[in-house]
């Protein structure tokens, strides 16, 4: 009686669309050695891919196989399974497995498929019944890559969900997506946030991240922080003729496209976010670093001397050998603390400011959004051309080669035009941020006498620093400074317009914005 090994294999996707299954297969097989009279010596199962052969169930058979090799035995045995596409899926694995199991003088056969391997024609029927298999592999392989591909036009994100996301899928089961997940979401935008001031260095970044609850290793961390998913868009890979692409995604990024290339700018090296190396600690020292030597000008440091009773007493000075310059810490605070004081704003006034940046700044970029409105024409005209050319097609009056130069031709522009319009401000989201940051600059100016009163020290240096951007030159009774902050400047004229209205005197500030001023300043004539 010949002796047989079983080998039983199923994929998952086969099991639940074939039908399938660990005991169907057993069965037929007990049944085809029952009636050929073939003794089972043993028998094999398993779940897992026939695109080789480094399968658990199977590496254990052919371990068998090779110690019973070793005793020299020629008695053949057979390992038999249903069909040639449970024994592979790969041609070129298959016919090398083949060729180990005749050294072990072990033959392979499937039930439903036998091969007589003693008839030369066989090996034929051999090549069908394993090119057939690995050709639907094939084949449900590329459906899969297309498949995958065309989601990702689409904007989804394909596979695992990253950092941050968590996987998802629509209540009819239709459609998988991500979405933010709560905790690792808030920590990975504060990791964006950290990255883009430039400080801390990435890793000391992932450190202080896993701490929080990220839990993310270093190589894998790279590859988030350099991942536009965050900032809302899809990479589309290089697939043949056709060039990487990026697309706006379906899912809600954590952060804006504005942060994300403001992170990649700082790690490429190109952005080096100004920072100073002096720290104004002490409470007398605030003014480190912001005002400059009247002779060199070079930045003021400070220092502390012992005085003959015991005490303290705090100077700014020169760092160079040659100035002899010297101030006292607490005169030079005192100055610039009086300065600061003297601005006193009129509550209209942070209102106007904004009605009138807003015009100016409108006047100025007309241009541009009159561009924008040309080249969004051109474009529509450009797709019109091409949208006409195919109809022409269609209808026979041009062939495809003349439909193919159009198109290209077309596209040529469309790309160059796009392009074009990238780099002009959009009006909407301009006048956005605008606004954003005008709230801002009248927050900051409007109440700079209270924050400056109850500031910590490395703050107030912060203030003064802004309100003079380009340094400020102290003698020792007074300042000076080669460019005012223009801002400042601006609700400084006019916050004195306002006060020269309550006088009944006349607007200064009409000559700056006409009409914005009138619209701000009538109804406080009504007053």
């Amino acid at each position: 009686m010949k002796k047989v090994y079983l080998y039983i294999r199923v994929s998952t996707d086969e099991q639940k669309k074939k039908g399938y299954s660990l005991p169907e297969q057993e069965e037929r097989l007990k049944n085809y050695c029952d009636f050929h009279g073939l003794e089972i010596v043993d028998i094999y199962r398993e779940d897992h891919s026939a695109k080789n052969f480094n399968r658990p169930a199977w590496k254990r058979l052919l371990s068998i196989l090779k110690k019973r090799g070793k005793t020299k035995s020629k008695e053949e045995v057979k390992v038999l399974f249903v069909k040639w596409d449970r024994f592979s899926r790969s041609v070129e694995a298959a016919y090398a497995m083949i060729g180990i199991l005749r050294g072990l003088y072990v033959s392979a056969d499937a039930i439903d498929q036998p091969i007589d391997f003693g008839v030369p024609e066989s090996a034929v029927m051999l090549a069908v019944y394993l090119s057939i298999p690995e050709a639907e592999n094939l084949r449900r392989g590329l459906n899969v890559l297309d498949g995958m591909r065309r989601a990702r036009k689409q904007g989804r994100w394909m596979g695992a969900a990253p950092k941050g996301y968590v996987n998802r899928i629509t209540p009819d089961g239709e459609r998988k997506y991500i979405t933010p997940k709560p905790g690792e979401a808030e920590i990975m935008k504060w990791v964006f946030e950290e990255l883009a001031k430039g400080v801390q260095p990435a890793e000391q970044i992932r450190r202080e991240a896993n701490e929080k609850g990220l839990k993310c290793e270093r190589n894998n961390f790279w590859k988030l922080i350099r991942n536009p998913v965050y900032c809302g868009l899809i990479i589309v890979p290089q697939y043949k003729n056709e060039e990487m692409d990026i697309v706006d995604g379906q899912h809600e990024p954590l952060i804006n496209k504005t942060l994300f290339y403001r992170v990649q700018d700082v790690l490429n090296g190109k952005r080096r976010p100004k920072t100073t190396k002096i720290k104004a600690s002490e409470q007398t020292l605030v003014l480190r670093g912001v005002i400059r030597c009247p002779q060199c000008t070079r930045m003021l440091t400070g220092s502390g001397s012992k005085g003959r009773h015991g005490g303290r007493y705090y100077y700014y000075h020169c760092s160079c050998n040659e100035c002899k310059f010297r101030f006292k810490a607490d005169v030079v605070n005192n100055y610039f603390e009086r300065e600061v004081m003297q601005y006193s704003l009129r509550p209209e006034t942070g209102e106007l400011f904004k009605l009138v940046v807003k015009d100016v700044f409108q006047s100025q970029n007309e241009v541009e959004w009159d561009d924008r409105r040309d080249i969004s024409r051109q474009i529509e005209e450009k797709e019109a051309m091409i949208a006409k050319a195919r109809q022409r097609l269609m209808q026979d009056e041009i062939d495809a080669e003349d439909f193919k130069i159009i198109k290209t031709e077309c596209r040529a522009d469309v790309r160059e035009l796009e392009d074009r319009l990238a780099e002009l401000p959009a009006k909407t989201q301009t006048m956005k941020t605008l606004d954003v940051l005008l709230d801002r600059v009248v927050t900051k100016f409007m109440n700079v006498q209270q924050r400056y009163y109850n500031a910590e020290p490395h703050e107030k240096r912060k203030l003064v620093a802004s309100l003079y951007p380009d340094f400020v030159t102290f003698n020792g009774e007074q300042h000076r400074t080669p460019r005012p902050n223009e801002a400042l400047e601006v609700i400084l004229l006019i916050n004195r317009t306002l006060n020269g209205i309550k006088k009944g005197e006349k607007s200064s500030i009409l000559d700056f914005s006409p009409k914005v001023a009138r619209r701000g300043i009538e109804p406080l004539f009504q007053e």
